[in-house]
C-alpha cells in the first residue's frame, strides 16, 4: 500500500517542479575543470598522485595568469555547442579559490591573477543566455584541517565552519545561481559531519531558485552519474557527467582519446531515451583558452542541434525503456506519446525493415533542415518496411538522420528470440 506523502513532503516536491523545469529542458550543458593544475597539465589530481608538497604546489598561484575575459570563449562556445547551462570549478580538492574571498588568502584575487574570475564567468556565462552553475569541492587538500578533520573534533568544527563561509560567499556574491555542484565529501563520514542540512538550508534561504546536486551526501535534486550514462530509479532526476577526453582538467591527450561528435550525441541520445542530462566536461588550458579540437567537435555537434535538437533533445521528455523497442543495427530509438524516433546512425539505403514491429503505423517521415518528408511504408505481419529513402544519409553535419514513426497507439516491438528464421516463426 503506498504511503500518502505528509503536506511537508508535498510542498517539498511541488518546489523542485518549479524549480526543476529549466534544467529538464535544457539537457545539455557544459562543465569546466580549471585550476592550478591547469599550469602543469597533468590531470586535475595531480597534488596528490605525485605528491607534491603544499608548499611546492602553493607557488603555482603566482603563475597563474588567465587572459583577461577568458570566459567569453567558452560561453560562446557552450552556445554554438547547443549547452544551455554551464557549471564552473570555483574550488576543486587542491583548496585553491577562483573568486576574490574574504575568507581566505588562497584565492585568484589575492594571488597570480588579481581578479575575480568566478564573477567574469558568471559575467560570460549570463552574456550568452546562459544557466550558471557553480561547482564547489568539500574535500580541500591544502586547508590544515582538511584531514584531521576526520579525527578531531576542534579541527572539524573549523572545516565545517570554513567550508559553509565559503559557499556562503559563492551564494551571495554573484547574484543569481542557477546550480550549486558539490563534489567529494572526504574525509567526513557522513552529511551530519559535514551539517550538510543546515548549509544546504542557507543555500536555498540565500538562492530559492537553485538546483543541488547529491553530493553533499543528501539526496536533494538530481544524482550524478560520473563517465557512465546510468539512469537513476524512475522519478529520480539525474545528470550523467562526462570527460570529454579522459581527464577533467586540461591534459594534452591525442585526437584518438577524444570523444568524436558523433559520440557526442550518442551519449545525449542515452540521456534523452532515459530522462537524464549531459553534462560534458572542457579542461581550458591554464591561460584559459580551450584546446582547438574541443571547438571542432562541440560545433560540430552545435550544427547538428540546430536542425534536431529541439525535436530529439530539448524539452520535458518521458523515458524510453529500451526493452520497447530494443535495437536496431543502423539505429538507436527514442519516443513520445504514439511517436517513435529512430536516430539513423548507420545509412541503410533507399530501403530498410523493422522486424517484429507492434501497432498501426499512420506515417513515416524522414525529419531534416527543410523540414518532414513523408516516406513509403509496408505493414507486414512481422515487420515495417519503409521505402523512398534517399541513397545516402541527408544529414551532413554527423551522418545521423531521425525517421519519425506515427503510430495509433504506444509503438512498440516484440522480443527476438533465438528460434527465429525467415519464414519460421516461433
Amino acid at each position: 500500500m503506498a504511503r500518502k506523502l505528509s503536506k511537508r513532503a508535498k510542498g517539498v516536491l511541488a518546489d523542485r517542479k518549479r524549480r526543476m523545469q529549466w534544467w529538464h529542458k535544457a539537457r545539455f550543458g557544459m562543465f569546466v575543470h580549471w585550476g592550478l593544475y591547469s599550469i602543469l597539465g597533468r590531470h586535475e589530481w595531480v597534488q596528490n598522485i605525485e605528491q607534491i608538497p603544499i608548499g611546492e604546489y602553493e607557488q603555482l598561484a603566482a603563475k597563474f595568469k588567465p587572459k583577461p575575459n577568458c570566459m567569453r570563449e567558452w560561453a560562446k562556445l557552450a552556445k554554438k555547442a547547443g549547452m544551455k547551462y554551464m557549471v564552473m570549478t570555483t574550488k576543486h580538492h587542491e583548496g585553491y579559490c577562483l573568486w576574490d574571498s574574504d575568507v581566505t588568502d588562497y584565492c585568484a584575487g589575492r594571488t597570480g591573477p588579481g581578479r575575480d574570475l568566478v564573477a567574469e564567468y558568471v559575467a560570460a556565462a549570463r552574456a550568452e543566455g546562459l544557466k550558471v552553475g557553480f561547482y564547489y569541492s568539500l574535500m580541500d587538500w591544502h586547508h590544515p584541517d582538511g584531514y584531521r578533520c576526520a579525527t578531531s573534533e576542534p579541527a572539524r568544527r573549523r572545516f565545517v565552519d570554513y567550508t559553509h563561509a565559503l559557499v556562503k560567499e559563492l551564494m551571495t556574491k554573484f547574484g543569481k545561481i542557477d546550480i550549486l555542484w558539490y563534489d567529494v565529501a572526504h574525509p567526513l563520514p557522513d552529511a551530519k559531519a559535514w551539517e550538510s542540512a543546515k548549509m544546504n538550508r542557507m543555500v536555498r534561504k540565500l538562492q530559492p531558485d537553485i538546483v543541488l546536486n547529491d553530493r553533499s551526501l543528501i539526496p536533494e535534486d538530481f544524482g550524478t552519474p560520473e563517465e557512465s550514462i546510468v539512469a537513476e530509479g524512475e522519478g529520480r532526476a539525474w545528470e550523467a557527467c562526462m570527460t570529454f577526453n579522459g581527464s577533467w582538467g586540461f591534459m594534452d591527450t591525442p585526437a584518438e582519446d577524444w570523444h568524436s561528435a558523433r559520440e557526442v550525441v550518442r551519449m545525449l541520445h542515452q540521456v534523452t531515451q532515459q530522462g537524464g542530462n549531459l553534462l560534458l566536461n572542457v579542461g581550458p588550458h591554464a591561460d584559459g583558452t580551450l584546446p582547438a579540437i574541443a571547438h571542432e567537435r562541440l560545433k560540430r555537434v552545435g550544427r547538428w542541434l540546430d536542425v534536431y535538437g529541439k525535436k530529439m533533445v530539448y524539452g520535458l521528455r518521458p523515458r524510453t525503456p529500451g526493452g520497447i523497442l530494443g535495437s536496431l543495427a543502423v539505429a538507436d530509438w527514442t519516443a513520445k506519446g504514439k511517436t517513435a524516433y529512430a536516430w539513423v546512425r548507420n545509412w541503410p539505403g533507399t530501403e530498410f525493415g523493422i522486424g517484429r514491429w507492434k501497432g498501426k503505423v499512420k506515417s513515416v517521415k524522414l525529419l531534416g533542415p527543410k523540414g518532414a518528408t513523408r516516406l513509403k511504408f509496408k505493414q507486414e505481419p512481422r515487420r515495417l518496411v519503409i521505402s523512398g529513402l534517399p541513397r545516402t544519409c541527408p544529414d551532413k553535419a554527423l551522418g545521423i538522420a531521425i525517421l519519425q514513426i506515427n503510430c495509433a497507439s504506444k509503438p512498440s516491438r516484440g522480443m527476438a528470440t533465438h528460434t527465429e528464421a525467415a519464414g519460421h516463426w516461433k
